[in-house]
């Protein structure tokens, strides 16, 4: 709601730097989509590393 606020005041102070932030907008949410595909992955990665590392421990600890 407040980016939707941002966007109306910027709107009625410069109305042709609203218009290309929002032609631009879904351009830049492109370009940035692998990124940020590849932040869920090494995340994903990381995850499954520690538990593999806990996994001794929690075997341990349920005996």
């Amino acid at each position: 709601m407040a980016a939707f606020f941002l966007f109306v005041i910027l709107c009625v102070l410069c109305w042709p730097l609203a218009l290309l932030a929002l032609i631009l907008y879904p351009l830049i949410w492109l370009v940035l989509l692998p990124f940020r595909l590849l932040g869920i992955v090494v995340t994903g990665a990381f995850d499954l590393i520690a538990a593999l590392f806990a996994l001794p421990g929690r075997l341990v600890r349920s005996l």
